[in-house]
């Protein structure tokens, strides 16, 4: 049975996108993406990724992405999507998936949305 368009996504696509995830930190985590933007971020360890959302055919990967300790995060993924072809490869090695999906780059903004509400819910007298 397939989901349908605008529904949840599947367990199946959530356990893919988590060892996506989990992949693409490993990567990250070792420095070796050679890009400006990235090596002003320390050589590309300090990028978190935060979620990677899975398309029901598993071939696109959205990952979310921020600099950790803060930054320029358009930077980052203008560098980012220059590397992905070989960030790709590198997932690739491990994961067994069929296909290895293609790896797109979105800053987090959910980081930003969360302090704006804490500030907003903090700056609120509460009710009259």
């Amino acid at each position: 049975m397939t989901r349908q368009r605008g529904g949840p996504p599947t367990q199946r696509q959530l356990r893919v996108g988590e060892a996506v995830r989990h992949a693409l930190i490993k990567v990250l985590a070792r420095g070796e993406a050679r890009d400006p933007a990235l090596d002003a971020l320390g050589g590309g360890a300090l990028v978190t990724v935060s979620e990677v959302r899975m398309s029901p055919d598993l071939r696109h990967a959205t990952c979310f992405v921020t600099p950790l300790g803060g930054g320029d995060a358009v930077e980052m993924v203008k560098g980012l999507k220059r590397v992905a072809a070989w960030l790709r490869g590198q997932v690739a090695q491990d994961l067994t998936l069929k296909f290895s999906p293609q790896l797109h780059f979105e800053p987090d903004q959910s980081f930003d949305q969360a302090a704006r509400l804490d500030q907003l819910l903090s700056s609120s007298n509460g009710p009259a």
